[in-house]
């Protein structure tokens, strides 16, 4: 391990509980004990997860959320005794790793709970409403500390919680918590002062309105954070720690309105000096440890950082909490190594916490350790599946309800949370299989199939494997990008895979019987309807280095061409996007918390966008547009990128030996290409 970031492994205590390093595993939906949106039950996955993370050196690790009050069938965390005695059962290894483990608990997601078209049927029809309350009671599970608007969706707002459901709610955390302490887990996080969940909007004023004592002064605020802290020394006794989850600053500006990295605003949830007075209160509450990060639900990319976020973005607001408590504190958000070991050296925060690197490699700590870095499959910040909850103009979560159900898998790391369904089964029947195409669909099926026992060969028309990928990864902010590009050509060469390069294959029949993979990804789409398309740049052609003028027409207000105009505008050229959609980035796929740190940054910067607008020509000092009224207008412009889209480009049909993989068979994104090679390679 290096030098620099020997202090990470230093040993430390919350309360009286030593940690053996400072590595935390913070909380993710859907690498919970006893189960995610289902019946409660041990669960396997969850468990299998947190262990190998363990057998990973992390110091301390959380596993995820657990509402005290299931929000599908209504049932008390404390009610199941079963799973408890499960747990009970399996700690004793988990414990052999020197690992702790403090389970977190939650009050619940009010506003914030993540709404569906199919939940807004079942709210707004009152039969419906009726009939689904045993499985899922909409209007108690969004209750908020006032009536408030949902995050998601305006078809179901918050009613106030009553006083009685409050004390339920206090009293769940503290039998729960017995319960987990009885069964061995080391401690309790309180979920969360954080993020904008429930307890949350009772601490911050903006979503706050009571007059009772769980309103008004920032004391009767968090007086509900308070009273479940209380209650759970109260059972389990004053030497059993409890972490809270806490946002030093909300970085919010409104409803459905996020703050920005260096924007000049003005805070209507909680500040640096409200911050100031909430954790003093919780630290005399009771809290033995802040978890600390920045945001709410409104300003979702500090929270859940998407690749345009800083690194280390949350680090200097939890330090700056850092000096006025004397609790620990742990920072999370883009957190690098080396800034993580200099503030821990320097006494600035106490652990730091990792979330989603670990799904794309849970084994990363300890190549750290071991310095192999090299072999560190990275998290590229995507959110495509561990957490694409989707939402633009009109429609609330457009997340599909497998994914709802199952959080914490991963883009890049097919197996992650999946291991019923993906896993690497050795051949008993090696073969040369031949792959056309060196993307990320040909790469990660030529290693699954290298890992089990076959003999891969990549066949790469140009000079370089990566593909569409190549250019995709080009963006300046896209180094994580880039990381992985490079750890999967890194492993290929590992593994010994047999890559040609500058070798095109026209003719698949040529190959012989040998089982074939397509993998040749997908083309432009080409506006060949309008006049002048012949001067549009193609998106990866700019990428690639053809150069523009100044004034800079993006068409094609998706993922990539909003992600086109940042990189434009962060290089000083003044940009325009046109969109025939109602809103940018109207896609699957994309979270919210990526979407909408793009959408706000081109409102902050002042960026010219036209939804609702075609494309009727191009000329070669601006374009003409066409919007809702039909009326053409121009746009002044140097230089204009087309973003329209892209179609497969299948080199051959499937059938026979032949298999496509990846954008050839259906355009996606990196999860969609990357599962699909791994599942064709299991099947041959």
């Amino acid at each position: 391990m290096k030098e620099a970031y020997k202090n990470l492994l230093t040993p430390w205590k919350i309360s009286n509980l030593e940690i053996k390093n400072r590595i935390v595993l913070t909380s993710m939906g859907g690498t919970n004990l006893f189960g995610w949106m289902e019946k409660h039950h041990f669960d396997q996955m969850g468990a299998r997860f947190m262990m190998e993370v363990a057998e990973n050196n992390v110091g301390l690790l959380l596993p995820g959320c657990q509402p005290v009050y299931n929000p599908m069938y209504g049932a008390w965390l404390h009610k199941n005794t079963k799973m408890y005695e499960d747990l009970a059962q399996w700690l004793p290894d988990f414990h052999k790793t020197g690992a702790k483990l403090f389970v977190q608990l939650t009050a619940g997601f009010g506003r914030a709970f993540t709404i569906s078209p199919m939940m807004e049927k079942l709210y707004t029809n009152p039969i419906l409403r009726t009939l689904s309350k045993p499985v899922m009671n909409l209007d108690r599970i969004t209750a908020a500390p006032s009536p408030l608007p949902n995050r998601w969706s305006d078809k179901v707002p918050s009613r106030e919680m009553t006083v009685k459901e409050i004390e339920e709610v206090i009293q769940a955390f503290g039998k729960s918590s017995k319960l987990l302490m009885d069964a061995g887990v080391d401690g309790v996080e309180v979920h969360a002062v954080h993020e904008g969940y429930l307890l949350d909007q009772f601490a911050l004023a903006y979503t706050n309105h009571r007059e009772d004592a769980y309103g008004g002064s920032l004391e009767n605020r968090l007086r509900f954070a308070e009273e479940i802290v209380k209650a759970i020394k109260a059972e389990c006794g004053p030497d059993f720690p409890v972490s809270l989850r806490y946002s030093v600053v909300s970085k919010t500006k409104g409803f459905r309105q996020g703050a920005l990295p260096g924007e000049d605003y003005v805070e209507v949830g909680r500040d640096r000096e409200e911050s100031i007075k909430a954790a003093k209160f919780l630290q005399e509450a009771g809290y033995d440890m802040l978890n600390c990060d920045n945001g709410t639900y409104d300003a979702w990319y500090w929270s859940h950082p998407p690749i345009y976020m800083p690194e280390n973005c949350n680090l200097e607001d939890v330090k700056f909490i850092k000096d006025h408590v004397q609790i620990p504190v742990v920072a999370a958000g883009r957190m690098t190594l080396d800034k993580a070991a200099q503030s821990i050296e320097t006494g600035k925060i106490d652990g730091v916490g990792f979330a989603r690197s670990f799904l794309a490699d849970p084994q990363w700590l300890t190549k750290v350790m071991e310095d192999r870095e090299e072999d560190i499959r990275p998290c590229i910040l995507c959110h495509n599946a561990c957490f694409n909850m989707a939402h633009y103009k009109g429609v609330p979560n457009d997340q599909d309800l497998q994914d709802s159900l199952h959080l914490a898998r991963c883009a890049v790391n097919a197996e992650m949370m999946q291991w019923d369904k993906h896993y690497i089964e050795k051949t008993k029947d090696p073969k040369t299989v031949h792959i056309i195409g060196g993307g990320l669909g040909g790469m990660e099926a030529a290693r699954v199939l290298k890992l089990r026992g076959h003999k891969p060969i990549i066949y790469e028309k140009s000079s370089e494997l990566g593909g569409v990928f190549v250019p995709g990864s080009a963006e300046s902010y896209k180094r994580k990008l880039r990381d992985y590009l490079n750890w999967l050509i890194h492993d290929l060469h590992r593994l010994d895979v047999d890559i040609r390069l500058n070798t095109e294959i026209e003719d698949p029949s040529s190959l012989g019987p040998d089982p074939v993979l397509i993998a040749t990804g997908s083309k432009p789409r080409v506006l060949e309807s309008i006049p002048g398309h012949e001067k549009m740049i193609e998106a990866c052609d700019f990428l690639r280095g053809v150069p523009v003028g100044q004034k800079v027409a993006v068409v094609g207000g998706g993922l990539t061409g909003c992600e086109i105009a940042y990189e434009l505008a962060l290089h000083g050229k003044d940009v325009t996007i046109v969109e025939m959609k109602d809103d940018l980035i109207a896609q699957k796929g994309v979270c919210l918390a990526n979407s909408s740190f793009l959408r706000e940054w081109f409102a902050w910067k002042k960026i010219p966008v036209y939804l609702e607008t075609s494309l009727v020509e191009v000329r070669e000092d601006h374009i003409l547009c066409k919007g809702k009224d039909g009326d053409p207008f121009p746009i002044p412009c140097d230089s204009v990128i087309s973003s329209a889209g892209y179609l497969p480009d299948p080199l051959t049909q499937e059938g026979g030996k032949n298999a496509l993989v990846g954008d050839c068979k259906k355009v996606g994104n990196v999860r969609t290409v990357i599962w699909d090679a791994y599942e064709t390679a299991m099947k041959i």
